[in-house]
């Protein structure tokens, strides 16, 4: 579990941005504006950051609450979804829980583009703050 001012840093690409139209697999309709945050593979292990796969869920496991430094984004449910390979227990990426879009729309908010970063900082094991780090 993260304790507070554990952090992590991860450029973001094309399919991050757009994940509702940019993505390789066929295995539903593309939807505009959908996007999400990815985790990295070491800062899931070193964090226990968990998808639905694991026997713990909540917050803390694979939900937290979550805000953003520019005040966008407030007090969001970030889900912890996802894994690289069928039945993995460590999540891939964060998406706002029932709204695929809304990490997509505070990506056009501050125009967020390919190669530009997300800062996710824990402020206490349920709780993060999410920055977009231009890279220009």
């Amino acid at each position: 579990m993260a304790d507070a001012n554990d952090s992590f840093v991860v450029e973001l690409k094309e399919a991050h941005l757009n994940w509702g139209q940019y993505r390789n697999t066929d295995s539903r309709e593309f939807i505009e504006g959908e996007a999400y945050i990815p985790i990295p593979k070491t800062y899931a292990l070193q964090y226990s950051i968990f998808n639905s796969n694991h026997n713990q869920s909540g917050l803390g496991y694979n939900l937290f609450r979550a805000s953003s430094e520019d005040g966008y984004l407030q007090n969001v449910m970030l889900l912890a979804q996802g894994s690289s390979s069928a039945g993995e227990e460590y999540a891939k990426q964060f998406s706002v829980q029932g709204n695929l879009q809304r990490i997509g729309d505070w990506y056009r908010n501050q125009n967020a583009r390919p190669g530009d970063f997300v800062r996710v900082v824990w402020r206490n094991p349920e709780e993060v703050l999410l920055t977009i780090i231009h890279s220009d």
